[in-house]
């Protein structure tokens, strides 16, 4: 039979962590107090680590590139239209497909639900004589 071992004292605790301390070359870095404060412009901000990248050129759009991007406002508007017209759809047969689903166990509950209220009733009325 398994005997359980006998708890170690603390000392050998603090011996073993002070030997893993030792091992791992943590001579020199003491843990944070409390009450020590950090300044916080000492922090850098990732603002200060990253740089934007830099801002495109905005260059005149000669006549002919305009209309293209007059046509290409209006395909975008048109594919906008047709996504929120697929989506009404969809939402639409989720609806009836989910009204199938519920009309097809109605039934179903609705008889379970009697045999409840009956079993409930036969308890608690006494039987009829």
């Amino acid at each position: 039979m398994d005997t359980p071992k006998p708890p170690q004292k603390p000392t050998h605790l603090l011996d073993d962590l002070e030997s893993i301390r030792q091992l791992l070359g943590d001579e020199n870095l003491d843990p944070p107090l409390l009450t020590d404060t950090i300044d916080p412009d000492s922090i850098p901000l990732l603002s200060d680590i990253v740089t934007p990248p830099p801002a495109p050129v905005a260059e005149p759009v000669p006549l002919p590139q305009a209309a293209t991007l007059h046509s290409s406002i209006e395909q975008t508007f048109s594919r906008d239209s047709d996504m929120n017209r697929l989506d009404n759809e969809l939402r639409a047969a989720a609806e009836l497909i989910l009204q199938d689903v519920i009309d097809d166990f109605v039934p179903q509950i609705e008889a379970e639900l009697k045999r409840r209220l009956q079993a409930r009733l036969s308890r608690l009325l006494p039987p009829r004589k």
